[in-house]
């Protein structure tokens, strides 16, 4: 494990893994092999828990969970060595923002909010807020954990957004439905007719990502094993209410949480509540950890 350094505004070289340390509030850095450590941000965040990376921009956008009872969860963006700090949806905006995903065609941030019960997407600049998909409504749905939407990925290529719906604790309830990225005309976020469900009975399914060239879905899950504690995979393109099975590719995580796919290069990095960073080829084969005792990790983003 290497030892961690603080950067400010200086130049971050070469491909880079940018993750989140929700206890501390922290963003860091590392090379993909784990090395060159360092500290963007060094605290202040409140239960950072969603990253997403736009490498043309040089910018970082996260979520910071919040107070999950009192509706002040928020979006921020920084450079990529943690300058120039800034709101893009202030508190209160969105509920309790858990994963984050960057959609560069349309230049649209999406992201899962957990006790607004919603996948809520805006511009990269926090205008033009959106509710794409309802699941709750009131305090008493709030409670239901089973509406709880949490990780997001976005298809532009064929126009769906893919979210999960972890369910509580290792119960068994977790879910991944899918639907448009538009709603249709006539209908509303609570109202779509276009949801599909997946797959269901999962342990707690979290962060979402997506190779678009092999058309495959991955997933982290923070549940307990067997399927718990794992990444998974499976394609796209399934029928929705199909019972297909998923593909388990990484197992002995500790509450895996985010997930970011280097297409490219054909890896994955992954990270963990226990506080590790791994990294593995796409089928799973050749898994690394890269860090430990980092703290409580989060999300994670790659930036060639």
């Amino acid at each position: 494990m290497s030892a961690i350094e603080s950067t400010s505004k200086s130049a971050l070289e070469g491909a880079r893994i940018f993750f989140l340390d929700l206890g501390a509030g922290r963003i860091l850095s590392a090379r993909p092999d784990g090395s060159d450590l360092k500290v963007i941000i060094g605290g202040g965040q409140r239960h950072p828990d969603g990253l997403a990376a736009d490498p043309e921009r040089r910018h970082l956008y996260w979520t910071n969970m919040g107070n999950p009872v009192a509706n002040d969860g928020s979006i921020f963006r920084s450079d990529l060595d943690g300058g120039n700090i800034t709101v893009i949806v202030p508190p209160g905006s969105t509920f309790t923002p858990k994963q984050l995903q960057i959609e560069a065609k349309s230049q649209k941030l999406y992201w899962c909010d957990r006790e607004g019960m919603r996948v809520m997407r805006c511009n990269l600049d926090g205008t033009e807020i959106e509710t794409l998909v309802q699941t709750g409504e009131n305090d008493d749905d709030r409670h239901d954990q089973t509406r709880w939407c949490v990780g997001i990925a976005v298809d532009a290529d064929g126009g769906k957004i893919y979210w999960t719906q972890k369910g509580g604790d290792n119960a068994g309830q977790g879910r991944i439905f899918r639907a448009g990225i538009e709603i249709l005309s006539g209908e509303g976020p609570a109202t779509r007719s276009d949801i599909e469900l997946l797959f269901e009975h999962l342990p707690e399914p979290i962060d979402l990502d997506i190779d678009p060239s092999s058309r495959m879905l991955y997933w982290t899950d923070r549940g307990d094993p067997p399927r718990g504690n794992t990444v998974n995979r499976a394609s796209m393109d399934i029928a929705a209410n199909s019972h297909t099975e998923s593909q388990i590719v990484i197992t002995h995580l500790m509450e895996g949480i985010g997930l970011a796919l280097d297409v490219n290069g054909g890896r994955m990095f992954v990270t963990d509540l226990a506080g590790s960073v791994y990294s593995a080829n796409l089928d799973g084969t050749n898994p690394k950890m890269l860090l430990a005792a980092e703290g409580n990790l989060t999300g994670i983003a790659y930036v060639a």
